[in-house]
């Protein structure tokens, strides 16, 4: 005699199992049609919409037209719930087996009415990576800017200009995402008009249409920045005094003035090439921080005019400079993370006269990434186990060394002195 198995899950109210299709790709919550009547027309309910570029690629000119009617009904019906998030992803470009964007120019879809229908469906999240929007600014309709819904907003888009209109407004955005999207003067006057933004990224942009990017937000808490390298004749201006978290990549050629910052407690900063002038003022700017990630090279390093960073208690250093020049700006310093070292010894020894104040007093931990062995290594090594007072543990990475320099280095380094009993080497 057969079993007869409870089907517990269509018991479940419309309201459940559509939350439950949300996660589902778009293909698989419509195969759920079938199940029972039940189950019929509950996946154009759902509250999560995504289109991929693994969906773009199975479409094909048999199938194509079909596909578009079913999205305007999945989208565009006027009784449907609100959406809480839409994604349009396109594909791999370099796929030769089917189509690889939405935005391709030869089918016709119609993005700009997708993203229309989701905005009408009061959408709190929309996605758009996309390797184009179009040649004109209209696949990107202007009422994207002025949506009250709007929560998260994240627009990747190779080379696509962004113009935004004199009536933005999103008064409930926090964040904002933007890459390889070329953007102008218009763009400030969105983040102004953001009244609660609180994350807001700049990815490999281009900023050589605007004649400044200026960025005031006194809800931002998240700024992140990334310029590609030829964007270096364009200024920066940041009044942002609840930012909690700043980073910062790319050149520094640039003029870079930096509002009130105050607030700020993190910080994750490379840089490689650049002037002096504008490398110390970007480090003025973020000298209240408590933790901070630094990339940097020895060119554009501001000797003699470091701020103090009487705040900051744990580093994250790499670059090729003597960081010991540094620490003598961290009198508080706790942690320190170093994670490539690669300057001339003369240097080191002629910078160690003068022990930092927050090795006699204050670190308390030092992790080291090894590339290497040699007589300047243990140096450094030697140099934090005389000096550090303090240290509780000093942990040691060398992922890059092959087995047997490993054991080598790990007889040197066991036989080095230290001064704190309490410190504990870990060799990895």
């Amino acid at each position: 005699m057969a079993m007869c198995v409870e089907d517990r899950i269509s018991n479940f109210s419309d309201h459940i199992l559509c939350h439950i299709l949300s996660f589902l790709p778009i293909k698989e919550a419509v195969r759920t049609s079938i199940i029972s009547t039940k189950w019929r027309n509950l996946f154009a309910s759902i509250s999560i919409i995504e289109f991929d570029g693994d969906l773009l690629r199975r479409l094909t000119d048999r199938n194509i037209d079909s596909f578009k009617n079913f999205v305007d009904r999945l989208l565009k019906c006027p009784d449907q719930v609100s959406l809480d998030c839409f994604r349009l992803r396109d594909g791999i470009s370099s796929w030769n087996d089917g189509i690889s964007s939405w935005n391709d120019g030869d089918h016709d879809f119609d993005v700009s009415g997708w993203i229309c229908a989701a905005l009408c469906r009061g959408v709190k999240e929309i996605d758009l990576k996309l390797h184009n929007l179009g040649d004109v600014p209209p696949d990107v309709p202007p009422v994207l800017f002025t949506c009250h819904s709007l929560v998260n907003l994240t627009l990747v888009a190779l080379g696509f200009k962004i113009e935004v209109p004199s009536d933005v407004c999103l008064g409930n955005l926090k964040t904002f995402y933007l890459e390889s999207v070329f953007v102008c003067d218009s763009i400030n006057r969105l983040i102004s008009n953001c009244h609660v933004l609180e994350d807001l990224a700049f990815m490999y942009c281009s900023v050589a249409n605007a004649s400044e990017l200026n960025i005031q937000s006194p809800s931002l808490k998240e700024l992140t920045l990334y310029f590609d390298p030829p964007d270096i004749d364009h200024s920066v201006v940041i009044n942002a005094p609840n930012l909690v978290y700043f980073r910062y990549g790319g050149d520094i050629d640039r003029v870079y003035p930096l509002g009130n910052m105050k607030s700020l407690e993190k910080a994750q900063i490379y840089i490689w090439f650049g002037s002096e002038t504008n490398a110390a003022h970007l480090y003025q700017g973020i000298c209240n921080i408590r933790s901070l990630t630094l990339q940097i090279s020895k060119e554009i390093f501001p000797t003699g005019r470091l701020p103090i960073f009487h705040n900051l208690i744990e580093l994250e250093f790499d670059g090729d400079i003597c960081f010991v020049e540094f620490l003598h700006c961290m009198p508080n310093l706790k942690k320190l993370i170093l994670k490539y070292l690669n300057y001339a010894g003369t240097q080191w020894k002629a910078l160690c006269i003068e022990i930092p104040s927050c090795l006699s007093f204050h670190l308390k931990e030092i992790e080291i990434e090894i590339p290497r062995i040699d007589t300047l290594m243990i140096e450094v090594v030697s140099y934090f186990l005389d000096n550090a007072m303090v240290l509780e543990r000093l942990i040691i990475s060398m992922d890059w060394l092959t087995a047997i320099e490993k054991r080598k280095a790990r007889n040197q380094l066991l036989q080095l002195l230290k001064s704190s009993k309490k410190c504990l080497i870990m060799i990895l």
